[in-house]
């Protein structure tokens, strides 16, 4: 095995976005974090995450270390800042997104198990009080990612990450199935 050289991963790249016709996109409720904000950011342009909704609540990117994690990924989706929650979910709907939160609530859906085909907007909230109410109740659904530790919850980076990731791993896929 080798790494793969520029011109290789450019390609493999190109296939994976030609697999991938759905669009996503991103709320963060109130999130706070700066590196969380960054990492999020990043995270999306990875994801080829069409829009990003921050809250007024939340972090902007104009603090310096959001800039320094996101290392100027912010160029490659629409930023937009709502006021609140319930109104960036209202923004999704209206670009055609079916917004989901990810948040461990009643009714919340493994992710795996959720369907996650299609346009979706996943929205995340504050490290320590996770989406607010109002912006649950304003959403069409919920998912969850389920853990084995004895940790209760993960860092809202890193579960955006793997909510991203998990859409993408559905879009390469039919009805469910893994592709081999």
């Amino acid at each position: 095995m080798r790494q793969l050289r520029p011109t290789d991963l450019k390609r493999l790249h190109r296939e994976w976005r030609r697999r991938t016709p759905a669009r996503l996109a991103l709320v963060l409720d109130a999130v706070q974090g700066p590196h969380n904000v960054g990492g999020i950011l990043r995270t999306a342009a990875a994801y080829r995450a069409s829009h990003v909704w921050l809250t007024e609540r939340g972090t902007g990117v104009d603090h310096a270390q959001v800039g320094r994690t996101a290392m100027g990924s912010e160029r490659f989706f629409t930023l937009d800042v709502a006021s609140d929650g319930p109104a960036a979910v209202a923004r999704a709907r209206d670009e055609g997104f079916r917004v989901l939160a990810v948040e461990l609530c009643e009714g919340a859906v493994p992710a795996h198990e959720a369907d996650l085909h299609g346009d979706v907007c996943l929205v995340v909230g504050h490290e320590d009080h996770g989406v607010s109410a109002a912006t649950l109740d304003a959403c069409d659904g919920a998912v969850y990612l389920p853990l084995l530790g004895r940790i209760g919850s993960l860092n809202v980076a890193t579960a955006t990450g793997i909510a991203c990731a998990e859409w993408a791993r559905q879009q390469w896929t039919r009805s469910g199935e893994v592709s081999p």
